[in-house]
């Protein structure tokens, strides 16, 4: 298979296009990505070494890339069941119940990282 430069740029652009369609629009994302502008700013404010960057990085992904996964999750679950289905609304809260364990887990971390900074 030939690789295909334009093809890829074009996948790129697919998924860009799909991040902009959740943001503003989707709650829990935009809280998610608030909460991040304060980590940030926190990371840069105690002077967080390059190793708890890392680890806070990777956990704004991770907690990111969920919340994404979940929305296209419940928006293929709206269209292939518009109706009420108990499996329907099983699928949309494993979904969240995902996202949440990544929220907590990475709520845990910034707890461990930062608290030493406060005492």
């Amino acid at each position: 298979m030939k690789y295909n430069l334009k093809k890829q740029i074009r996948s790129f652009g697919y998924a860009w296009k799909g991040i902009r369609q959740c943001v503003g629009k989707e709650q829990n994302l935009s809280f998610h990505l608030i909460t991040t502008v304060v980590v940030i700013a926190a990371g840069f404010f105690f002077g967080i070494t390059r190793t708890e960057w890392i680890v806070i990085i990777l956990c704004i992904g991770v907690v990111i890339a969920a919340e994404l996964f979940n929305t296209a999750i419940e928006k293929l679950v709206d269209l292939v069941s518009p109706e009420r289905h108990p499996i329907a609304g099983q699928v949309k809260d494993i979904a969240a119940g995902a996202v949440l364990v990544c929220a907590v887990a990475a709520a845990i971390i910034g707890i461990i990282i930062f608290f030493p900074y406060l005492f």
